[in-house]
This record gives C-alpha cells, structure tokens and sequence, in this order.
C-alpha cells in the first residue's frame, strides 16, 4: 500500500510512504493520546508525559525514519497507560495498575468491559494494521523486514542506563546481532536484550507479526535522552536511515534474500 501523507484511524496513524523497500516499520508506544472516556486516568499532565506514559522521541525519529528509507510507519496513537499495544490481551501488564511507582486510579479494579472495549478499539486495530500492511507486501511476493521502535527511560530504579540503544531478540537473533556490530562501529554502547529482553511471553509485537510469520525483524531500543529534541530525533533517523540498509544487504549476503 502506498502512503504518501498522514492517514488518521481510531488507533493509529500512518506516516511515510512505500517505494518499494523491505522495511515496515511499528511504534507500540508513539502516542500519548487517552480517549474521552477515560478523561486523564486520574493522573496529571506531568505524570502522563513520563515515560511511563509513551516512549519519549520515538514518534520523531519515526516519522523522520520513514521519510527518509522512505518505508511506512505504523504508530499507535494512544497511551500505553491506556492499554499497552506491546502486550497480548489479557497479559498482567496489558492495562497497568501501577508504573514506575506511579498508580494509575482509573486503571485499577477494571470491569471485564473495559478492558475489552480497550482490547476491540484500540490494541486489535492497531495490530489489523500492521497485518494488513505485512499481508500486502508478501502477497507481491516482496523482502519483507519488520522494525519495531521503541526508547527507553535513562534511569530505572535509581539506577543508571549506560547503553545508548538495545536490540531486542529471541528465536532469531541473525539480523540483531548484524545491528548491535554496526551500532558499535559507530561508537555506541550497545545493549543485547538489554535494557530488556524479549521472550515468548514478554512482548507482543514482534512475536506476532515477525516471529510467527518468520519474516526478517529487529527491535529497536534508543534512550530517551538523546532522542528528547528535535536534534537528537534528526541524528538517530539519519542514522538508522544509514545502518539498516546496511544491516539488510548483509543479512542477505550471510543468509540469502529469502533467508
């Protein structure tokens, strides 16, 4: 499907447009929107623009990402403390109680309602979205590579972060492992399943839409604090621009296009 200017839906947005090349890309946590019927959560401003509550500059480097594969961009527009489109239905993370030492009053004690109306207009047609596009480049029997964009708070449990960005695997873990060497060429501390790891039951996204399909994929962690402005968004766009068709066209001279 072609996308050449920004489509808005109930859950998502699509940025970007498709020339042609093997990425697809996702953002679980761009957004930070709540829906009218959930007025703000019962939090405040300040504590909804947390990290708690989307993951700062990641819609940024996106957009900028896309434009300049140029690829699609599939970003969730709601909060995660809405519902985490990151999580399967029904996980204990899913819809959060408490994040980071912040409680979230209208979150706790949900009906079996809400938690499916969360479930039915936000998470499932958010993922449709993603399928949809992922269906569309396969049946042209088209390279197809997912990558799913996250970022992550510098600190954590009065801890520092010391990585600049992480890459996220599991089953497969070949074009990961191709990222993390070229982000180190490039000076960077790189985390492998740091500052988190994917599993089976962890995560979502990936899981469905790269494993299950066994299509090509990587998972993208970038700190939050050089990603804050509108700098560091250009810096790392311009960067991962530069790296992933780097990472692909080695992947594909190591394992075959169609590996």
């Amino acid at each position: 499907m072609s996308v050449d200017q920004v489509l808005m839906a109930e859950s998502f947005v699509v940025h970007g447009r498709d020339e042609g090349g093997p990425f697809v890309l996702v953002s679980d946590h761009a957004g930070r929107a709540i829906p009218p019927e959930l007025g703000d959560l019962g939090l405040s401003a300040q504590e909804r623009a947390r990290h708690i509550g989307w993951d700062i500059g990641i819609d940024g480097v996106g957009r900028k990402l896309a434009d300049l594969l140029p690829a699609v961009l599939i970003e969730q527009v709601y909060s995660r403390l809405v519902i985490d489109c990151n999580r399967a239905p029904g996980h204990p993370t899913s819809i959060v109680q408490v994040s980071d030492g912040t409680t979230v009053p209208r979150n706790q004690n949900i009906s079996a309602q809400d938690r499916a109306w969360r479930e039915q207009t936000i998470l499932h047609p958010y993922h449709a979205r993603i399928r949809q596009e992922l269906d569309a480049h396969v049946a042209a029997g088209r390279q197809t590579v997912v990558v799913a964009l996250h970022s992550f708070t510098p600190f954590m449990h009065g801890k520092q972060r010391p990585w600049h960005a992480g890459l996220l695997h599991n089953h497969d873990s070949r074009l990961a492992r191709i990222m993390i060497a070229l982000l180190q060429k490039d000076g960077l501390v790189v985390g492998d399943n740091e500052p988190y790891a994917l599993t089976d039951t962890s995560y979502y996204t990936i899981p469905q839409h790269g494993e299950q399909r066994e299509l090509p994929h990587i998972e993208i962690e970038i700190r939050q604090d050089l990603i804050a402005d509108d700098a560091g968004q250009t810096e790392w766009a311009n960067r991962l621009a530069r790296l992933l068709p780097q990472a692909w066209q080695q992947f594909c001279e190591q394992y075959g296009e169609n590996a």
